[in-house]
């Protein structure tokens, strides 16, 4: 099933057509709506009319989220603030938040690629789509909401926390669209199997998940808990929201909408842009966006894209999922780690749980890494021997994958907090509060 065929079956010439023709708009839309754009471009003496091809957006300087921050709050508007209908931010857990504003041609184009994403998991107006996501400044709940009323969905707008609820709604509603972050998607299940309550007794078809970075093995970890497939959904708050990407049937990377955000990939350090197939930091241009649109904005998450033909029939350039953040990639000891890597091979042990913490210190002058994660209560309440060499293998497997040595704490089911409203705190960096003593 898809949604908008023409689009998102379309040749790959004609795609890069209708992309020129829509850069070459918005940059002079930008260059005349938006004064941080003129400036910008002005002082760099580059204008509209340099953009000849798509190989010329490379002309254009990156916009940052420490530059969005500086226009804060509605510095980067193209439109008035009174046709502005909707606002949203990010968390804004350093300093000011960055502030995303909406027209109403924007919310509609929200709602299409929103509607595009959802149909590829199966999403119709049969559905009933339970979204725990969150409805306030957070764009997940809004996109995901949007999308499903324009498919023709009931959506229930439940928002996350309250999980016995949730487990109440899915069974007395008959929830068949479930939408969740990992983290907090494990957490239902773990209720879930407490409660006695297994797939049969649901009516779920499918699960749409994103927010957080993820493993297969996580992935694998959601459809083995409801039996159902899980489809990874793209977006972010500045860009648009949830809704720039999603996986099809196939599973196999996320479709990129790419008639309406135009897709590279740059080496974060050199800002280089990459061709396609190598790893590197994405960065989007919104190409229709009306209210806020942004030129080669930087996103900070690490991935790669390429074009295929998929076996779902659609041509849309694909990216694989994010293996971690520019910006969350952690310094230990001169080794770079993503948390990703260390999830990954946590799941891939039998005996542990899906929950843990990566702890970071520095007690003298080396960085010591703690991985604290909850085992089953079959191993914890076992023998020590048997811990022990649980312990061990844990260790052995993290120091094979980063090349670090760490020191692994096994702890009691249960006893890591639960995230049940936004995202799961992974990492707990003690060497920042040190650093500022």
């Amino acid at each position: 099933m898809i949604w908008d065929k023409e689009k998102e079956c379309m040749a790959i010439d004609d795609m890069k057509e209708l992309q020129l023709d829509r850069l070459q708009y918005i940059v002079k839309y930008a260059y005349e709506k938006v004064p941080y754009y003129h400036e910008k471009y002005t002082e760099m003496e580059i204008y509209p009319e340099d953009i000849e091809t798509l190989e010329d957006i490379n002309k254009l300087p990156f916009t940052t989220k420490t530059e969005m921050r500086a226009a804060y709050p509605f510095g980067l508007f193209a439109v008035p603030q009174k046709e502005i209908i909707e606002l949203h931010t990010s968390s804004g857990t350093t300093g000011k938040p960055t502030v995303s504003g909406y027209t109403k041609e924007d919310l509609d184009l929200w709602s299409e690629v929103m509607a595009r994403g959802l149909t590829m998991a199966n999403v119709d107006e049969n559905d009933i789509i339970q979204n725990t996501h969150g409805y306030g400044l957070f764009t997940g709940g809004f996109g995901v909401h949007y999308g499903g009323q324009k498919i023709g969905a009931s959506v229930i707008p439940i928002s996350t926390g309250q999980t016995l609820r949730q487990i109440e709604i899915m069974k007395d509603f008959k929830t068949s669209v479930l939408i969740f972050t990992p983290s907090y998607g494990l957490h239902i299940a773990e209720e879930l199997e407490r409660l006695g309550i297994t797939s049969e007794d649901l009516n779920l078809k499918s699960i749409g998940f994103g927010s957080e970075a993820w493993t297969d093995e996580m992935r694998n970890e959601l459809e083995k808990s409801f039996k159902v497939p899980a489809y990874n959904i793209y977006g972010l708050t500045e860009v648009m929201g949830p809704g720039i990407a999603m996986e099809c049937g196939v599973q196999n990377g996320l479709h990129i909408f790419e008639d309406h955000f135009y897709p590279e990939i740059i080496n974060p350090k050199t800002l280089d842009v990459l061709p396609e197939g190598e790893t590197g930091e994405l960065v989007l241009t919104t190409l229709t966006r009306v209210g806020m649109p942004l030129i080669r904005f930087r996103t900070r998450d690490v991935t790669s894209i390429h074009h295929e033909i998929c076996d779902c029939g659609r041509t849309l350039m694909k990216m694989s999922k994010i293996t971690g953040r520019t910006d969350d990639m952690l310094k230990i000891r001169g080794v770079s780690v993503f948390p990703s890597q260390i999830e990954k091979v946590l799941l891939n042990i039998e005996g542990v749980k899906p929950h843990y913490q990566i702890i970071i210190t520095r007690p003298g002058i080396f960085d010591e890494i703690e991985i604290k994660v909850e085992a089953s209560p079959e191993i914890f309440f076992d023998n020590v021997k048997q811990l022990v060499n649980m312990k061990n293998k844990i260790a052995k497997s993290i120091h094979d994958e980063i090349g670090l040595r760490v020191n692994v704490t096994l702890v009691e089911p249960m006893t890591i907090k639960r995230v049940e409203s936004g995202k799961a705190v992974r990492v707990i960096d003690k060497r920042e509060s040190k650093d500022k003593k």
